[in-house]
Protein backbone atom coordinates (compact mmCIF):
# COMPACT_ATOMS: atom_id res chain seq x y z
CA UNK A 1 0.00 0.00 0.00
CA UNK A 2 1.55 3.43 -1.13
CA UNK A 3 2.14 5.70 1.58
CA UNK A 4 1.55 9.67 1.89
CA UNK A 5 5.14 9.72 1.10
CA UNK A 6 5.52 7.31 -1.72
CA UNK A 7 2.88 9.61 -3.71
CA UNK A 8 4.58 12.60 -3.07
CA UNK A 9 7.33 10.84 -4.36
CA UNK A 10 6.34 9.90 -7.19
CA UNK A 11 4.63 13.35 -7.35
CA UNK A 12 7.87 15.15 -7.58
CA UNK A 13 9.86 12.56 -9.73
CA UNK A 14 6.35 12.67 -12.28
CA UNK A 15 7.30 16.71 -12.22
CA UNK A 16 10.75 16.56 -12.65
CA UNK A 17 10.33 13.92 -15.94
CA UNK A 18 7.91 16.35 -17.30
CA UNK A 19 10.35 19.01 -16.71
CA UNK A 20 12.91 17.26 -18.65
CA UNK A 21 11.11 16.19 -21.31
CA UNK A 22 9.94 19.46 -22.66
CA UNK A 23 13.38 20.38 -22.87
CA UNK A 24 14.65 23.10 -25.50
CA UNK A 25 18.22 24.49 -26.66
CA UNK A 26 20.97 24.24 -24.24
CA UNK A 27 18.96 22.08 -21.92
CA UNK A 28 18.36 19.54 -24.32
CA UNK A 29 21.48 19.34 -25.34
CA UNK A 30 22.47 18.79 -21.59
CA UNK A 31 19.66 16.35 -21.11
CA UNK A 32 21.12 14.26 -24.25
CA UNK A 33 24.99 14.50 -22.73
CA UNK A 34 23.84 13.37 -19.35
CA UNK A 35 22.04 10.13 -20.66
CA UNK A 36 24.97 9.74 -22.64
CA UNK A 37 27.30 9.59 -19.74
CA UNK A 38 24.92 7.62 -17.35
CA UNK A 39 25.07 4.89 -20.39
CA UNK A 40 28.77 5.09 -20.16
CA UNK A 41 28.96 5.00 -17.01
CA UNK A 42 26.64 1.64 -15.83
CA UNK A 43 26.52 0.10 -19.41
CA UNK A 44 30.03 1.51 -20.62
CA UNK A 45 30.93 1.34 -24.08
CA UNK A 46 29.56 -2.01 -25.23
CA UNK A 47 26.90 -2.75 -27.47
CA UNK A 48 25.03 -5.96 -27.51
CA UNK A 49 23.57 -7.03 -30.71
CA UNK A 50 20.11 -9.40 -30.23
CA UNK A 51 18.63 -10.54 -33.66
CA UNK A 52 14.77 -10.92 -34.27
CA UNK A 53 13.05 -13.71 -36.14
CA UNK A 54 9.82 -12.76 -36.76
CA UNK A 55 9.18 -16.54 -36.66
CA UNK A 56 5.28 -16.17 -37.39
CA UNK A 57 3.03 -13.26 -37.98
CA UNK A 58 -0.38 -15.10 -36.91
CA UNK A 59 -2.16 -13.35 -34.07
CA UNK A 60 -5.49 -13.72 -32.21
CA UNK A 61 -5.18 -9.80 -31.29
CA UNK A 62 -6.82 -6.83 -32.78
CA UNK A 63 -4.74 -4.29 -31.80
CA UNK A 64 -5.90 -0.94 -32.87
CA UNK A 65 -2.70 0.14 -34.24
CA UNK A 66 -0.70 -3.15 -35.07
CA UNK A 67 -0.44 -4.02 -39.14
CA UNK A 68 -0.50 -7.87 -37.86
CA UNK A 69 -3.74 -7.35 -36.07
CA UNK A 70 -6.20 -10.42 -36.23
CA UNK A 71 -8.52 -8.25 -38.33
CA UNK A 72 -6.22 -6.93 -41.06
CA UNK A 73 -7.10 -9.15 -44.18
CA UNK A 74 -4.66 -7.90 -46.46
CA UNK A 75 -1.72 -9.56 -45.71
CA UNK A 76 -0.37 -13.13 -46.12
CA UNK A 77 0.14 -14.95 -43.32
CA UNK A 78 3.01 -17.50 -42.25
CA UNK A 79 4.64 -19.44 -39.69
CA UNK A 80 8.20 -20.83 -40.31
CA UNK A 81 9.44 -24.44 -39.42
CA UNK A 82 11.76 -24.91 -36.55
CA UNK A 83 14.55 -26.44 -38.92
CA UNK A 84 14.42 -22.99 -40.94
CA UNK A 85 14.80 -21.01 -37.42
CA UNK A 86 17.51 -23.24 -36.71
CA UNK A 87 18.91 -22.46 -39.72
CA UNK A 88 19.18 -18.51 -38.80
CA UNK A 89 19.67 -19.01 -35.82
CA UNK A 90 23.01 -20.76 -36.36
CA UNK A 91 24.33 -18.02 -38.34
CA UNK A 92 24.02 -15.36 -35.16
CA UNK A 93 27.93 -15.93 -34.06
CA UNK A 94 29.57 -15.29 -37.23
CA UNK A 95 27.32 -11.65 -37.36
CA UNK A 96 28.40 -11.06 -33.52
CA UNK A 97 24.90 -11.80 -32.24
CA UNK A 98 24.88 -12.96 -28.86
CA UNK A 99 20.96 -12.74 -28.23
CA UNK A 100 17.94 -14.34 -30.80
CA UNK A 101 14.69 -12.66 -30.22
CA UNK A 102 11.86 -15.05 -31.23
CA UNK A 103 8.95 -13.02 -31.60
CA UNK A 104 5.75 -13.67 -33.05
CA UNK A 105 1.98 -12.07 -33.04
CA UNK A 106 0.15 -12.73 -29.76
CA UNK A 107 -0.58 -16.35 -30.07
CA UNK A 108 1.71 -19.24 -30.44
CA UNK A 109 -1.76 -21.22 -31.98
CA UNK A 110 0.24 -21.84 -34.91
CA UNK A 111 3.36 -23.24 -33.72
CA UNK A 112 2.34 -24.20 -30.29
CA UNK A 113 3.42 -23.76 -26.88
CA UNK A 114 5.20 -27.19 -26.32
CA UNK A 115 7.13 -26.76 -30.24
CA UNK A 116 8.12 -23.23 -28.91
CA UNK A 117 9.69 -24.99 -25.43
CA UNK A 118 11.58 -27.63 -28.19
CA UNK A 119 12.64 -25.28 -30.19
CA UNK A 120 14.42 -23.20 -27.18
CA UNK A 121 15.69 -26.32 -26.03
CA UNK A 122 17.21 -27.04 -29.33
CA UNK A 123 18.92 -23.39 -29.93
CA UNK A 124 20.33 -23.64 -26.09
CA UNK A 125 21.68 -27.33 -26.63
CA UNK A 126 23.14 -26.38 -30.89
CA UNK A 127 24.40 -22.73 -30.16
CA UNK A 128 25.80 -20.21 -27.76
CA UNK A 129 22.84 -17.30 -27.76
CA UNK A 130 20.87 -16.73 -25.47
CA UNK A 131 16.99 -16.60 -26.16
CA UNK A 132 14.84 -14.27 -25.58
CA UNK A 133 10.96 -14.64 -26.52
CA UNK A 134 7.66 -12.20 -27.61
CA UNK A 135 4.98 -13.47 -28.09
CA UNK A 136 2.35 -11.58 -25.80
CA UNK A 137 0.09 -12.86 -22.95
CA UNK A 138 0.81 -16.17 -22.01
CA UNK A 139 -0.56 -18.37 -18.83
CA UNK A 140 1.96 -18.50 -15.74
CA UNK A 141 2.67 -22.31 -16.38
CA UNK A 142 3.38 -21.77 -19.90
CA UNK A 143 6.20 -19.24 -18.98
CA UNK A 144 7.60 -22.04 -16.07
CA UNK A 145 7.99 -24.36 -18.64
CA UNK A 146 9.96 -22.00 -21.72
CA UNK A 147 11.96 -21.09 -18.92
CA UNK A 148 12.66 -24.70 -17.82
CA UNK A 149 13.55 -24.91 -21.29
CA UNK A 150 16.06 -22.22 -21.77
CA UNK A 151 14.54 -19.24 -22.43
CA UNK A 152 16.58 -16.35 -20.55
CA UNK A 153 14.43 -13.30 -21.35
CA UNK A 154 10.77 -12.01 -22.28
CA UNK A 155 9.85 -9.00 -24.18
CA UNK A 156 6.25 -7.84 -23.25
CA UNK A 157 5.86 -3.88 -23.90
CA UNK A 158 2.97 -3.01 -21.80
CA UNK A 159 2.76 0.37 -24.61
CA UNK A 160 1.25 2.46 -22.30
CA UNK A 161 0.43 2.97 -18.16
CA UNK A 162 -2.84 4.84 -18.75
CA UNK A 163 -5.42 2.07 -18.20
CA UNK A 164 -8.11 3.78 -20.12
CA UNK A 165 -6.17 4.78 -23.09
CA UNK A 166 -5.22 0.78 -22.93
CA UNK A 167 -8.41 -0.24 -23.15
CA UNK A 168 -8.98 1.53 -26.53
CA UNK A 169 -5.66 0.11 -28.04
CA UNK A 170 -6.70 -3.25 -27.04
CA UNK A 171 -10.38 -3.97 -27.67
CA UNK A 172 -9.42 -7.92 -26.10
CA UNK A 173 -7.05 -7.20 -23.48
CA UNK A 174 -6.00 -4.86 -20.55
CA UNK A 175 -3.37 -3.93 -18.97
CA UNK A 176 -4.26 -5.17 -15.93
CA UNK A 177 -3.70 -8.47 -17.32
CA UNK A 178 -0.49 -7.28 -19.39
CA UNK A 179 1.16 -6.07 -15.91
CA UNK A 180 0.25 -9.74 -14.16
CA UNK A 181 2.40 -11.30 -17.07
CA UNK A 182 5.20 -8.99 -16.23
CA UNK A 183 5.02 -9.41 -13.01
CA UNK A 184 4.38 -13.62 -13.51
CA UNK A 185 7.92 -13.54 -15.40
CA UNK A 186 10.13 -11.98 -12.97
CA UNK A 187 8.55 -13.78 -9.81
CA UNK A 188 9.73 -16.73 -11.97
CA UNK A 189 13.07 -15.60 -12.73
CA UNK A 190 12.92 -14.74 -16.16
CA UNK A 191 15.31 -11.23 -17.55
CA UNK A 192 12.10 -9.39 -18.39
CA UNK A 193 12.21 -6.53 -20.54
CA UNK A 194 9.05 -4.33 -21.31
CA UNK A 195 8.21 -0.69 -22.67
CA UNK A 196 6.05 1.46 -24.27
CA UNK A 197 5.31 3.41 -27.46
CA UNK A 198 5.50 6.90 -27.63
CA UNK A 199 3.14 9.13 -28.98
CA UNK A 200 -0.01 6.96 -29.03
CA UNK A 201 -3.46 8.85 -30.09
CA UNK A 202 -4.42 10.72 -27.12
CA UNK A 203 -1.21 10.44 -25.38
CA UNK A 204 -0.04 13.60 -22.73
CA UNK A 205 3.08 14.51 -21.73
CA UNK A 206 1.72 13.33 -18.45
CA UNK A 207 1.01 9.86 -19.33
CA UNK A 208 4.46 9.42 -20.75
CA UNK A 209 6.04 10.48 -17.52
CA UNK A 210 3.93 7.79 -15.91
CA UNK A 211 5.22 5.24 -19.00
CA UNK A 212 9.01 6.37 -17.52
CA UNK A 213 8.13 6.08 -14.15
CA UNK A 214 6.43 2.67 -14.12
CA UNK A 215 9.44 0.67 -16.07
CA UNK A 216 11.22 2.07 -13.22
CA UNK A 217 8.78 0.48 -11.07
CA UNK A 218 8.62 -2.90 -12.71
CA UNK A 219 12.29 -3.12 -12.01
CA UNK A 220 13.01 -3.98 -15.62
CA UNK A 221 16.18 -5.68 -17.15
CA UNK A 222 15.55 -4.26 -20.57
CA UNK A 223 12.94 -1.55 -21.57
CA UNK A 224 12.24 -1.07 -25.33
CA UNK A 225 10.61 1.74 -26.51
CA UNK A 226 9.54 3.61 -30.20
CA UNK A 227 7.72 6.01 -31.85
CA UNK A 228 4.19 5.07 -32.65
CA UNK A 229 3.54 5.18 -36.01
CA UNK A 230 0.53 4.91 -37.74
CA UNK A 231 -0.04 1.76 -40.29
CA UNK A 232 -2.86 2.03 -42.99
CA UNK A 233 -4.30 -1.01 -42.66
CA UNK A 234 -5.94 -0.59 -39.34
CA UNK A 235 -8.39 1.43 -37.77
CA UNK A 236 -5.60 4.18 -36.22
CA UNK A 237 -4.20 3.96 -39.98
CA UNK A 238 -5.26 8.22 -40.33
CA UNK A 239 -4.03 8.93 -37.15
CA UNK A 240 -1.04 10.99 -36.52
CA UNK A 241 1.68 10.55 -33.56
CA UNK A 242 1.34 12.61 -31.09
CA UNK A 243 4.26 14.15 -31.17
CA UNK A 244 4.54 14.73 -34.58
CA UNK A 245 5.03 18.63 -34.54
CA UNK A 246 8.00 17.78 -32.09
CA UNK A 247 9.94 14.61 -33.04
CA UNK A 248 12.56 15.34 -31.06
CA UNK A 249 10.00 14.08 -28.36
CA UNK A 250 11.14 10.53 -29.48
CA UNK A 251 14.79 10.50 -28.13
CA UNK A 252 13.88 12.90 -25.20
CA UNK A 253 11.84 10.20 -23.58
CA UNK A 254 14.60 7.40 -24.47
CA UNK A 255 17.37 10.23 -22.86
CA UNK A 256 14.86 10.58 -19.54
CA UNK A 257 13.97 6.67 -19.67
CA UNK A 258 17.84 6.00 -18.96
CA UNK A 259 18.34 9.24 -16.29
CA UNK A 260 15.61 6.90 -14.86
CA UNK A 261 16.74 3.14 -15.47
CA UNK A 262 20.65 3.77 -15.19
CA UNK A 263 21.69 -0.22 -15.56
CA UNK A 264 19.05 -1.87 -17.84
CA UNK A 265 19.49 -2.63 -21.52
CA UNK A 266 18.02 -0.49 -23.70
CA UNK A 267 17.88 -1.20 -27.27
CA UNK A 268 17.84 1.47 -29.94
CA UNK A 269 14.74 -0.31 -31.80
CA UNK A 270 13.74 -0.18 -35.56
CA UNK A 271 11.62 2.35 -35.15
CA UNK A 272 14.04 4.84 -34.87
CA UNK A 273 15.50 3.97 -38.22
CA UNK A 274 11.87 4.35 -39.71
CA UNK A 275 11.04 7.87 -38.51
CA UNK A 276 14.75 8.97 -39.03
CA UNK A 277 15.68 7.26 -41.79
CA UNK A 278 19.18 5.32 -41.32
CA UNK A 279 20.15 7.70 -38.71
CA UNK A 280 17.85 7.19 -35.61
CA UNK A 281 19.15 4.29 -34.07
CA UNK A 282 22.66 6.18 -34.83
CA UNK A 283 21.15 8.65 -32.49
CA UNK A 284 19.59 6.49 -29.94
CA UNK A 285 22.76 4.89 -28.94
CA UNK A 286 24.30 8.34 -28.59
CA UNK A 287 21.20 9.52 -26.39
CA UNK A 288 21.34 6.44 -23.86
CA UNK A 289 20.37 2.85 -25.63
CA UNK A 290 23.43 0.06 -25.68
CA UNK A 291 21.97 -2.20 -27.61
CA UNK A 292 21.13 -2.94 -31.53
CA UNK A 293 18.21 -5.34 -32.62
CA UNK A 294 18.83 -6.18 -36.35
CA UNK A 295 16.49 -7.78 -38.30
CA UNK A 296 17.43 -11.98 -39.01
CA UNK A 297 13.69 -12.80 -40.54
CA UNK A 298 14.42 -14.53 -44.14
CA UNK A 299 13.65 -11.82 -46.45
CA UNK A 300 11.02 -14.32 -47.70
CA UNK A 301 8.89 -13.30 -45.18
CA UNK A 302 9.81 -9.85 -43.96
CA UNK A 303 7.54 -7.71 -45.67
CA UNK A 304 4.76 -10.05 -44.35
CA UNK A 305 5.67 -9.08 -40.74
CA UNK A 306 5.02 -5.24 -40.86
CA UNK A 307 3.57 -3.63 -37.55
CA UNK A 308 3.89 -0.06 -39.19
CA UNK A 309 5.11 1.39 -42.53
CA UNK A 310 8.61 2.21 -43.61
CA UNK A 311 10.07 -0.70 -41.84
CA UNK A 312 13.67 -0.25 -42.66
CA UNK A 313 15.40 -2.82 -44.16
CA UNK A 314 13.49 -5.12 -45.57
CA UNK A 315 15.39 -6.39 -48.35
CA UNK A 316 18.25 -6.85 -46.79
CA UNK A 317 20.09 -10.73 -45.37
CA UNK A 318 20.45 -11.41 -42.09
CA UNK A 319 23.94 -11.38 -42.93
CA UNK A 320 24.20 -7.16 -44.81
CA UNK A 321 21.92 -6.38 -41.55
CA UNK A 322 25.27 -8.22 -39.72
CA UNK A 323 27.80 -6.59 -41.49
CA UNK A 324 26.06 -2.71 -41.21
CA UNK A 325 25.18 -3.15 -37.81
CA UNK A 326 28.73 -3.46 -36.87
CA UNK A 327 29.74 -0.81 -39.37
CA UNK A 328 27.42 1.74 -37.54
CA UNK A 329 28.83 0.83 -34.12
CA UNK A 330 32.00 1.14 -34.30
CA UNK A 331 31.76 4.28 -36.71
CA UNK A 332 30.66 5.74 -33.32
CA UNK A 333 33.23 4.17 -31.29
CA UNK A 334 31.77 1.84 -29.33
CA UNK A 335 32.87 -1.64 -28.77
CA UNK A 336 30.87 -5.15 -29.68
CA UNK A 337 29.68 -6.62 -26.56
CA UNK A 338 30.73 -10.32 -26.46
CA UNK A 339 28.45 -12.88 -25.16
CA UNK A 340 24.61 -13.05 -24.42
CA UNK A 341 24.92 -9.35 -22.28
CA UNK A 342 22.63 -10.63 -19.64
CA UNK A 343 21.00 -8.44 -17.60
CA UNK A 344 23.58 -6.82 -14.47
CA UNK A 345 20.44 -6.79 -12.29
CA UNK A 346 19.31 -9.78 -12.89
CA UNK A 347 23.00 -11.25 -11.85
CA UNK A 348 22.93 -9.00 -8.84
CA UNK A 349 19.87 -10.75 -7.85
CA UNK A 350 20.60 -13.86 -7.98
CA UNK A 351 23.45 -13.14 -6.05
CA UNK A 352 22.02 -11.51 -3.23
Amino acid sequence: MKTEYDNQHHKTDRDEVIHLLRSQGKALEELYRHADAVRQQFMHNEVFIRGIVEFSNVCARNCYYCGIRNGNERIKRYTMSMDEIMEVVRHFPINGQGTVVLQSGEATTAFGDKALGELIRRIKHETPVAVTVSVGNRPRDVYQYWYDCGMDRYLIRFETSDPNLYARLHPDSSLAKRLDCIKTLSDIGVQTGSGFMIGVPDETVEILANNILLCRELDLDMIGIGPFIPHPDTPLGNTPNAYASDPEMFFKALAVLRLFNPNVHIPATTAYDAVFYNTGRDLALQRGANVFMPNATPNRYRNDYLLYPGKPCVDKSNDQCGVCVIHRIQALGRILGQGPGHSQKHAAKKMA
